[in-house]
């Protein structure tokens, strides 16, 4: 027996919760900023409109009673313990759910996707029995096509929400803060104060941002800790000064009665409680930066209980100085529709994550959209009284990124269209040579194309217009994949194209959405020491099956893609399971290759080899492998080429206004304004060779 088992699991436990402890206290910097600054203007903006206060109080207890509710039913209930369990691989937001759907049902508009892409180890595709309420779900919104365009715009509208309202929130959340001097200022002095100062702290906290969320996180914490220790004691204070019964305004009952007395300006007001959960949509976007468990942490220990002090406090000295709700506050209501907006597309997206993702029954899934929809429909429909008063600059805002991300991502796939029907046969490529008056130059030649199989219009028209190609060929796709990360070694499927002496290639770099891409020094090196390790783990598959050796020579097909990387093997169609040792996961389809992560303990695969091998067919096998791997190398000393499409897109003869200038007009300015994959991979301009494209989409 270990007796230094028990320290090394007690160290590891107690490592692992210092360090949950310390993202918890980070988060506070960069999570609940808006969340914990509301207290100073909610129930200003609620008792902005008509509503006096009676001598029963039941106004305040109303107003407090919908805030406390409201605190605990969406950011506590909703998002820290339902909503934040739907993570992609630790990442959250809007698109983290759109990615989840998008991996277990077919909803994507792209038709890129690949088996093969299954066997990321950041893919997480959960096979459970197959139950038919879910497969029933699932086969209707796989068979209209309709409905992945209106997902699409529903998650667009949801990213585009949250840009046009984090346009607005620094400035109103830092302006808020500041006004709070017009208590120690006279109003000549106040009203030339506030606005350079907020303007000095917006440019502070800017100029902060580019040394990261860790740094950002731990300047700020101890600030907004300080203040919610200070609002958690004055709320404290004020319970015990002026009201110590105030708690029995966390009855529900006050709401009724507050809606019953005020009837439509109560109503109208609930876009001043709608403040209260200002920035709690932050929590799950900034997910990633965190964990669950420290977002958790911080928001049921901390800032949830200090927040309802402090409003429960507002509540308890108001109830005695009636005449005094408006001293302190600031009407800021402006991005009040957008912030429920975004609730209300992660309320529906995660109707589908339970139904489809957590393969829940259906009906817990509509009782989610019920009672979670209900409540924020009924802040929205109040919020939407503020639109003519300055809400409808972040909605607008809103609706031009979605129309630019919408008009992108239509194009994009009408491109993808173009390609696919416009592709050339791989007996093309083979047959062009000396008797064309086709030359192989020196060099490795990297043709960039969106297409993950066939021969791209563009390099037909390259060597139509340019009779000579490299002598090392390599068909380079970079493909998003719906997963945050792709793990290094599981990057790179690589494949041939054509026979051995071809020396041509097909490379599929798959990144996540997250994923920073690398420039062209690294891109190169590594594509080419990837070439190289394809080779030869190519050649001694080959030494092991005669077959294959003879169908890979006839050139007929592309042969199948291998995942280049740490550990990597292809598993043909005609193995069977039992082929594959303890160690590896069993697989459902063995039509493409999968990668097998590297773990602590060695795992073998054993193949069905043919025993009718001899050294002198190795010997002939490694001389190719060595002629290969020569060229390879002679060819990158060459020089490489990055051969790129520069694209014009036109709307075909007979489309609709509409679309003749989202193509012709929209597409075309985005594209010619945005850099492109040169400039993305710093391409020097020697090494680039452009082929112009016209698409009639």
């Amino acid at each position: 027996m270990d007796l230094n088992f028990g320290k090394c699991c007690g160290s590891k436990k107690k490592e692992s919760w210092r360090s949950v402890l310390l993202l918890a206290y980070q988060s506070l910097g960069v999570v609940y900023g808006d969340l914990s600054i509301s207290p100073l203007y909610v129930f200003k903006s609620t008792f902005a409109a008509d509503i006096r206060h009676s001598e029963t109080n039941e106004e305040i207890y109303g107003v407090l009673s919908f805030v406390f509710w409201t605190l605990t039913l969406l950011p506590l209930l909703k998002y820290v313990f339902i909503v934040l369990r739907a993570d992609d691989n630790g990442e959250g937001g809007t698109f983290a759910l759109y990615s989840l759907i998008c991996r277990h049902v077919k909803v994507s508009l792209l038709p890129n996707r690949q088996v093969a892409d299954e066997a990321l180890s950041t893919y997480k595709l959960e096979h459970p029995p197959e139950k038919i309420h879910a497969s029933c779900v699932k086969r209707y919104l796989e068979k209209h096509k309709w409905l992945h365009t209106a997902l699409l715009i529903l998650v667009l509208l949801g990213t585009c929400m949250v840009i046009g309202d984090g346009l607005l929130t620094p400035a109103i959340s830092v302006f808020s803060a500041v006004s709070g001097l017009e208590m120690n200022m006279s109003k000549e002095h106040h009203q030339y104060a506030v606005i350079p100062i907020s303007c000095f702290i917006l440019v502070c906290l800017f100029a902060l941002q580019h040394f990261g969320t860790h740094r950002v996180g731990f300047v700020f914490a101890p600030i907004v800790l300080t203040w919610l220790v200070c609002i958690s004691g004055i709320g404290l204070y004020n319970i015990i000064q002026w009201n110590p019964h105030v708690y029995k305004a966390l009855s529900p009952k006050y709401m009724f009665m507050f809606l019953r007395k005020t009837r439509v300006s109560g109503w109208m007001s609930l876009g001043g409680i709608l403040l209260c959960i200002t920035g709690a949509e932050a929590m799950f976007a900034d997910l990633g930066h965190f964990n669950y468990a420290a977002i958790q942490i911080a928001f049921s220990f901390l800032v949830y209980p200090a927040l309802i002090l402090a409003y429960m406090g507002q509540a308890a000295y108001l109830s005695q100085h009636h005449n005094s709700a408006h001293a302190i506050g600031f009407y800021v209501s402006v991005p009040s529709l957008a912030v429920m907006a975004v609730m209300l597309v992660t309320t529906c997206l995660m109707t589908l994550v339970i139904v489809l993702c957590w393969h829940k029954p259906p009906i817990l899934a509509l009782m989610f959209l019920l009672f979670f929809g209900s409540i924020e429909l009924l802040y929205f429909s109040a919020s939407l009284t503020k639109f003519r008063e300055g809400a409808w600059l972040p909605i607008l805002l809103s609706l031009f990124f979605m129309i630019i991300m919408f008009v992108w991502h239509y194009t994009t796939i009408k491109k993808y269209e173009f390609d696919l029907q416009n592709k050339v046969s791989l007996d093309w490529l083979l047959a062009l040579g000396p008797s064309l008056g086709i030359s192989r130059v020196p060099g490795i030649g990297l043709v960039f194309t969106d297409l993950t199989s066939g021969i791209p219009a563009n390099f037909s028209r390259f060597v139509t217009n340019l009779p000579a190609f490299h002598r090392v060929l390599v068909f380079v796709c970079v493909k998003s994949v719906p997963v945050p990360f792709v793990p290094a070694a599981e990057r790179y499927l690589v494949g041939r194209v054509g026979p051995v002496d071809h020396r041509s290639y097909r490379c599929i770099v798959r990144y996540g959405y997250r994923d920073v891409h690398q420039d062209v020094d690294s891109f190169e090196t590594e594509l080419v020491t990837k070439l190289g390790d394809f080779i030869r783990y190519d050649w001694h598959k080959r030494t092991q099956e005669e077959e294959d050796t003879v169908r890979s020579n006839e050139g007929s097909s592309e042969s199948r893609l291998a995942v280049i990387g740490t550990v990597a093997y292809e598993i043909e169609e005609n193995l069977q399971p039992e082929s594959v040792s303890i160690g590896f996961t069993t697989v459902e389809s063995m039509e493409e290759v999968i990668e097998m992560e590297p773990r602590a303990t060695i795992r073998r695969v054993r193949f069905a080899v043919e025993e009718e091998s001899s050294s002198s067919s190795w010997g002939e096998a490694e001389a190719e492998l060595r002629s290969e791997l020569s060229d390879l190398v002679a060819a990158q000393e060459a020089g490489t080429a990055f051969i790129l499409g520069h694209s014009h897109v036109k709307a075909k003869q007979g489309s609709s206004v509409m679309k003749r200038l989202a193509v012709n007009f929209g597409y075309n300015f985005l594209r010619r304004n945005c850099r492109g994959p040169d400039v993305a991979l710093k391409v020097p301009p020697v090494s680039l060779l452009e082929v112009g494209m016209v698409y009639v989409v």
